[in-house]
């Protein structure tokens, strides 16, 4: 069963139990142009990256864990390239 974020879910959350309209007002989060009407759109992009790039990166992660070995980290296969795919997008 793939994954799929709750996204609906989420957005509810941070609307009406959060109170993400009094937090956007924040002068930190108005100054970087916080807003309640951008919360849906980036919480879209953020569950799509997550189901379709993040959820396939369960079972390889587990069965080759990320290692700390002589200082040297090493990522689990499949890691790197997803948090590269994840700068890039901003």
């Amino acid at each position: 069963m793939p994954y799929v974020a709750p996204a609906k879910d989420m957005l509810f959350v941070m609307n009406e139990l959060a109170g993400l309209s009094e937090v956007v007002s924040y002068p930190a989060y108005a100054e970087a142009g916080a807003d309640v009407d951008l919360a849906p759109a980036i919480l879209e992009e953020s569950a799509k990256f997550n189901q379709d790039v993040v959820a396939s990166l369960n079972w390889p992660g587990d069965q080759n864990p990320n290692s700390l070995k002589d200082g040297v980290v090493t990522t689990a296969p499949g890691f790197k390239e997803a948090f590269e795919q994840f700068a890039a997008a901003g």
